[in-house]
């Protein structure tokens, strides 16, 4: 299944960013997505995922209230709305797809990942 992420970039601490995952996958709409981000020199670690039909979301403790992830199964995507966002949200940001569709926040319960979009907040 192949994952495509977009919308990241440079932004200044306080500022927002959306990114993007899509994927041409059929059955898109049976999986969890999540995303996961990694920093330099840091494991990479759990932000948030969906289930399947969007019926609950969670997030970590360290963007709960400034990023919401959300999906479009009409258009295959899903999104990371990310608000107010401070200089040690800076990684690279990936998105990963689950099949069974039920949230998770490992990494080795996902099954498909994308490449990966850089997202730098300066101060």
């Amino acid at each position: 299944v192949q994952l495509v992420e977009s919308g990241g970039g440079l932004v200044q601490a306080g500022g927002s960013l959306r990114l993007s995952c899509v994927s041409p996958a059929p059955v898109f709409d049976s999986y969890a997505m999540g995303w996961f981000r990694q920093a330099p020199g840091m494991e990479r670690e759990f932000v948030a995922v969906i289930t399947y039909a969007g019926f609950n979301t969670h997030y970590a403790d360290s963007v709960k209230g400034r990023f919401t992830i959300s999906r479009d199964d009409a258009l295959n995507t899903v999104y990371l709305q990310m608000n107010n966002l401070k200089r040690e949200d800076t990684a690279v940001y990936y998105c990963a797809a689950r099949e069974g569709g039920m949230a998770r926040m490992r990494e080795d319960e996902f099954d498909f990942w994308g490449q990966g979009t850089q997202v730098t907040v300066s101060s």
